[in-house]
C-alpha cells in the first residue's frame, strides 16, 4: 500500500532545508524548542492572515531567536514606521512568558520580500482561500489562479485541488486543476506544496497546491550561494529596543 509523502520533507537535504534551524544537546531543551516554535507559528499564522505569508523560518542560538518571515506584503506586516513589527515582537515576548522558558533569548523579526509571490504554493493557496470566501465561483478561481501562475516563466507546472461542499452541494467532493508537469517522484524537482483552508458559512473547504519550478543542479545552488549575501542585504531586519 503506498503512502503519499509531503513534497518538502521527500527533499530535505537536497534541495530543502529545516524550517526551524537549532541544535539542542540537552533533551529537555529539545522538547522546549519544539514546544515554542510551534507555539511561536501558531500565532504567527492567525496574527498574520491574509498578509500573503510565503514561510517562516526560526533560527535560534544561545542568545537571539531569529524569526524570518517571507511575505509579498511587506509593508503590512511592518506597519508604518515599524510599528506593526513592534507589535509582533511584544505579543511574542508575552508568548514565550506565558511558556515559562528556562531561558530568555533576545527577539529578532527579519522580514523578507517575496519578489515573485505566484512561485509560492503557500501564497497561491491564499489567494484562491480569498476568492472562495468571497464566495466566487469554485472552478472560475482555481482556473484564472492557475492561469495567472503559469504565466510566470518561472513556472513549468501547477496542480490544484479543492474538497469539500464545493459551491454549496450536500454531499462533499474533491475537484482538481492541473496544468503542466508536476514530477513528484524526482527528488531535484524544485515542488512547492502547501495546504490551505477556507471557512465558508456551509463548513470548510481544504485547498492543496504544487507548484513546480524546474529542477536543481549544482551550478543552480552555487548562483543561489552567490546572490544569498545581496539577498540578505535587502532584509528588513526589526531588533528589541
Amino acid at each position: 500500500m503506498t503512502h503519499v509523502a509531503h513534497p518538502f520533507v521527500q527533499r530535505l537535504g537536497i534541495i530543502r532545508d529545516w524550517k526551524s534551524r537549532w541544535f539542542a544537546a540537552d533533551p529537555k531543551r529539545f522538547r522546549e524548542y519544539v514546544r515554542t516554535d510551534e507555539a511561536v507559528r501558531s500565532l504567527l499564522g492567525k496574527r498574520l492572515k491574509g498578509m500573503y505569508i510565503a514561510s517562516i523560518d526560526i533560527e535560534r542560538d544561545e542568545k537571539v531567536y531569529r524569526i524570518i518571515i517571507a511575505t509579498s506584503r511587506p509593508g503590512l506586516v511592518i506597519g508604518r514606521s515599524g510599528e506593526g513589527a513592534t507589535k509582533l515582537r511584544k505579543e511574542i515576548d508575552m508568548l514565550m512568558r506565558t511558556l515559562k522558558l528556562s531561558e530568555k533569548p533576545e527577539i529578532k523579526i527579519d522580514i523578507e520580500e517575496v519578489r515573485s509571490p505566484e512561485t509560492s504554493a503557500s501564497i497561491v493557496g491564499q489567494m484562491i482561500v480569498e476568492g472562495l470566501e468571497k464566495r466566487m465561483p469554485f472552478r472560475r478561481v482555481m482556473k484564472q489562479t492557475a492561469e495567472k501562475v503559469m504565466a510566470n516563466r518561472d513556472v513549468q507546472g501547477i496542480r490544484i485541488i479543492a474538497s469539500g461542499r464545493l459551491g454549496g452541494a450536500e454531499m462533499a467532493r474533491k475537484e482538481e486543476l492541473k496544468k503542466g508537469r508536476v514530477p513528484l517522484q524526482t527528488l531535484r524537482a524544485d515542488i512547492d506544496f502547501a495546504r490551505e483552508r477556507a471557512v465558508l458559512p456551509y463548513g470548510t473547504i481544504g485547498v492543496k497546491v504544487w507548484i513546480y519550478r524546474g529542477e536543481v543542479f549544482a551550478d543552480r545552488k552555487a548562483a543561489e550561494k552567490a546572490e544569498a549575501p545581496a539577498h540578505g542585504a535587502r532584509r528588513s531586519s526589526h531588533k528589541e529596543a
